[in-house]
C-alpha cells in the first residue's frame, strides 16, 4: 500500500532481459532496503530481490513479469532513465496523498503540457475502460504521483502540478504523446463495481 507521495528519484543502472521477465537494477538514495520489500516504481509495485548498500545510497534489483512489462511503462525503461520511487506505507505513517495500491489500471497518453503561472498543467487521455473512474476533484496516481483531477471532458482530464512536485518527480520530463502509468482512485473503483453489481442484480 502506498500514498502517491514520491520519496526519491531512482536511476535505472542496468536492464537484464530474461525469458518471461526483466531484471532492473535501480540506484536510490536510500539507506537500505530489505529483501522482499515493496517499492513503487512510477506507480508499479515491485519486490526487491537483491540489494547492495553504499556509503550514502544503495542499489537494488527488482524483477518485472511479462504482464507488467506489457501493461505499464516498465517495459520501456533503459539504463539512465529515472523513476519515481515510494516505499510501502507503514502503520503510523502520514497519509499525505491518497490510498494507492501500486496496481496500474492502464496507460494514459499525454495530450499537452503547459506552464500555468508558477505551476504546470498536464492534460491526459485515459484508456476507455477506466475513463468512468476519473472525476473532477477526485484523486488519481500518475506515474505513481498522487494528484487531484482538476477537469474532465470527453477528450480526457487535466491536473495541475505545483512547482515542488514538478521539481522532485519525473513529471517534468513528460512530453506530448508520452505514455504514463495511471491508477484510478480505489474508492472510485469499488463504487463503480458496486453500481455495476446492483445494475446486474
Amino acid at each position: 500500500m502506498f500514498t502517491g507521495i514520491v520519496t526519491a528519484l531512482g536511476r535505472v543502472t542496468a536492464v537484464e532481459t530474461l525469458p518471461g521477465l526483466t531484471r532492473l537494477t535501480i540506484a536510490a538514495p536510500y539507506a537500505g532496503a530489505d529483501i522482499g520489500a515493496s517499492i513503487a516504481h512510477d506507480g508499479v509495485c515491485l519486490t526487491v530481490v537483491e540489494t547492495e548498500t553504499h556509503q550514502a545510497s544503495m542499489s537494488y534489483v527488482v524483477e518485472v513479469a511479462a504482464e507488467s512489462l506489457a501493461l505499464t511503462t516498465m517495459g520501456d525503461l533503459k539504463a539512465g532513465d529515472h523513476v519515481n520511487l515510494e516505499r510501502s506505507l507503514r502503520i503510523g505513517d502520514e497519509l499525505g496523498g491518497h490510498i494507492v495500491q501500486g496496481h496500474v489500471d492502464g496507460l494514459g497518453e499525454i495530450l499537452s503540457v503547459r506552464q500555468d503561472g508558477e505551476g504546470w498543467r498536464i492534460r491526459l487521455k485515459p484508456p476507455g475502460d477506466i475513463a468512468h473512474l476519473i472525476a473532477q476533484k477526485g484523486s488519481i496516481a500518475i506515474a505513481g504521483v498522487s494528484l487531484t483531477v482538476n477537469e474532465v471532458d470527453s477528450e480526457g482530464f487535466g491536473v495541475l502540478i505545483i512547482p515542488h512536485t514538478w521539481a522532485v518527480t519525473t513529471l517534468s520530463k513528460l512530453r506530448t504523446g508520452d505514455k504514463v502509468n495511471l491508477e484510478a482512485d480505489m474508492m472510485a473503483r469499488y463504487a463503480a463495481r458496486l453500481v455495476e453489481a446492483r445494475r446486474n442484480a
